[in-house]
């Protein structure tokens, strides 16, 4: 169906294609969208961990410096 034309509404095969190619688009999108949620969940995720270690050898560090001089 081209752009310009209108839709005949008795053409029940062509409209039922016309819904299942918007239908697939759709989920299409869902999924699209899902997908980037789950890598910025996956990036804050390591980011967090990243920062956390860091803290944690920091302290372990401190730690270890205050035991050599007590």
């Amino acid at each position: 169906m081209t752009p310009t034309a209108c839709p005949d509404p008795h053409d029940f095969a062509g409209n039922r294609r016309h819904a299942e190619h918007l239908r697939q688009e759709s989920t299409d999108d869902v999924w699209r969208g899902a997908d980037a949620a789950l890598a910025r969940v996956c990036l804050d995720a390591r980011a967090r961990l990243a920062r956390s270690t860091q803290r944690l050898q920091a302290r372990l560090q401190m730690h270890r410096q205050r035991s050599a001089h007590a």
